[in-house]
């Protein structure tokens, strides 16, 4: 990353996406990079320095980018944005504290995941945005700062997800008040797994489907939405992952809790029904107020078929041996 901006014209656009596997499983770090922790951290298990250490080597590996930046005075007309990609996977070596659930459910825990956004192009600065963004947003508003339109590379029929959100971040406007957080449709689902499947076998066999074969895209887990509009957020549907929450000070505990503080067994259950939250007054996600507001529900509900008649199901690439090179993948389309 440092040499690619060393590289870079100062003059030129940059864009520079830097990806880090750590902190991730799995959980490593190098024997003396650790002993930095050893005096301040004599309480905390060696997975817990582990966890911290790896977290220095990437604010390290940060900070050189950082200070390339400065050396070659590009920072003042340089937007960096720092995010993760989802909250903690419980019972490893985090924690997502006060909020309900972990990686790979729909709860908060899971989904509501931190950032900051550094620049001197920022016209408020300092604060603390509560306003609804999704990860498709940042497309959309790296386009529009670049001097683009996004709109001019997308179908009519398949328009972008994201929206811009500069507004929201330089001014805390908000820019959105809906995100789809989750669709399966079972119906959808079968119809292109036989697809591929069909696909597959035709190519590797040269021998067309048999009818037969039909049993083999049933798939036991039924329709489930989750839906966030404005304050609040729909679970709607089946066989969705349930959790609870941890207790303070856990760090990487594998016991969950319930809403009265009582141990669960497991760290996770299955699902079923039509659940309501609101996020502006229980962001823990403890009561279902369903029952309280059947408007609101319905409102929500009413939006499933319009996501449905607009969804669009995605053609697998193929490989290509340009591409894939000593083990890796690299870019293989070359620019005109």
């Amino acid at each position: 990353a440092v040499v690619s901006t060393q590289s870079t014209g100062t003059s030129n656009p940059l864009f520079l996406y830097l990806s880090y596997t750590s902190p991730h499983a799995p959980m490593q770090a190098p024997p003396e990079e650790m002993q930095r922790f050893s005096s301040h951290m004599v309480n905390s298990s060696k997975s817990r320095r582990t966890y911290a250490t790896m977290i220095s080597i990437m604010d390290e590996g940060i900070g050189k980018v950082v200070d390339t930046l400065k050396q070659r005075n590009m920072l003042d007309n340089t937007i960096i944005v720092f995010t993760a990609d989802n909250g903690a996977i419980l019972g490893k070596k985090g924690s997502n504290y006060p909020l309900r659930g972990g990686k790979q459910t729909l709860f908060e825990g899971g989904v509501r995941a931190v950032s900051f956004v550094h620049s001197p192009l920022l016209e408020k600065t300092g604060y603390t945005n509560t306003n609804l963004h999704h990860v498709t947003d940042w497309y959309a508003t790296f386009q529009k700062l670049a001097g683009d339109e996004p709109e001019k590379h997308t179908k009519q029929q398949l328009p972008i997800d994201g929206v811009d959100i500069w507004d929201s971040i330089s001014r805390g406007e908000p820019r959105r008040e809906e995100v789809l957080m989750n669709f399966r449709d079972k119906r959808m689902i079968r119809e292109n797994k036989e697809h591929e499947f069909r696909r597959r076998r035709e190519v590797l066999s040269g021998q067309p489907r048999d009818a037969e074969d039909d049993d083999e895209f049933e798939d036991d887990a039924g329709d489930f939405f989750v839906i966030r509009w404005k304050d609040w957020k729909l679970f709607t549907g089946s066989d969705y992952k349930v959790q609870g929450w941890t207790t303070k000070n856990s760090l990487g505990s594998k016991m969950l809790v319930d809403q009265r503080g009582v141990a669960l067994e497991g760290l996770e259950k299955g699902g079923s029904g039509t659940k309501l939250f609101n996020l502006n007054e229980d962001p823990r996600e403890e009561v279902d107020v369903s029952a309280q507001h059947p408007d609101i529900v319905k409102t929500i509900l009413d939006k499933i078929p319009g996501y449905k008649a607009k969804m669009t199901w995605i053609n697998k690439r193929t490989s290509s041996k340009a591409g894939h090179q000593n083990g890796i993948w690299k870019p293989w389309v070359q620019d005109e």
